[in-house]
């Protein structure tokens, strides 16, 4: 903890405003809300969303405890797929390229370390792990949170990944665009669900195919 470095160059300070929360006030901050993240119903589903991630240590603090609960609180045999969704629950933008490119990995370092300590196959050509890959491509993106671009110029877009009911293992994936949910979210307007992003009902380990409606 003493070497823990909070800024990486004063340039980044005064052209970025970018200072990293310490690890321990982390922990403090995500013991505020210990139901949703370990403790109270359906809290793997619980949606997190970080507007400056930063190198992703909020991210991954929030990964973890939803993991450790879930290897508390359920049987082993859907660990993989619990896992995915708690994974899929947690959003986040970051302005910055190689901190963003840094959350990604850190995020995805998390879950397969998970899945290495409890001894769940995870290896680069499992769907699982190409699962999470896309998991983490999709909910974490390099942009503007103020602008509500990407780092193309692009309306930042997520996807919701919704449970089938009654289908556990199963997902249904609703595209939508970041500044519909702040509208909504203010009362404005309701979320924009772009048409041509209509994708098939599949298990959440599959995720990674990308099937849509009309292949």
């Amino acid at each position: 903890m003493a070497d823990e470095r909070l800024i990486k160059s004063r340039l980044r300070v005064k052209a970025h405003g970018e200072v990293f929360t310490p690890r321990r006030m982390v922990e403090q901050m995500l013991d505020l809300v210990r139901p949703e993240l370990e403790t109270g119903p359906n809290f793997v589903d619980k949606t997190f969303f970080e507007p400056a991630a930063g190198d992703g240590n909020f991210l991954v603090a929030i990964l973890r405890r939803k993991l450790r609960a879930v290897e508390r609180r359920y049987q082993p045999g859907v660990w993989p797929t619990e896992s995915l969704f708690a994974l899929a629950s947690i959003y986040a933008v970051e302005l910055l390229e190689d901190n963003h490119r840094a959350a990604q990995a850190a995020l995805l370092a998390e879950f397969v370390a998970f899945h290495q300590r409890v001894g769940g196959a995870c290896g680069v050509r499992t769907n699982l792990y190409r699962s999470a890959v896309a998991l983490v491509e999709h909910n974490i993106i390099c942009g503007n949170t103020l602008t509500g671009r990407d780092d193309r110029g692009r309306a930042i877009q997520y996807s919701w990944w919704h449970r089938v009911l009654n289908e556990p293992a199963m997902v249904r994936r609703v595209a939508f665009t970041f500044d519909s949910l702040r509208d909504s979210a203010a009362g404005r307007s309701v979320l924009d669900f772009p048409p041509q992003h209509a994708y098939a009902v599949c298990r959440i380990d599959h995720v990674h195919k990308e099937v849509r409606t009309d292949d």
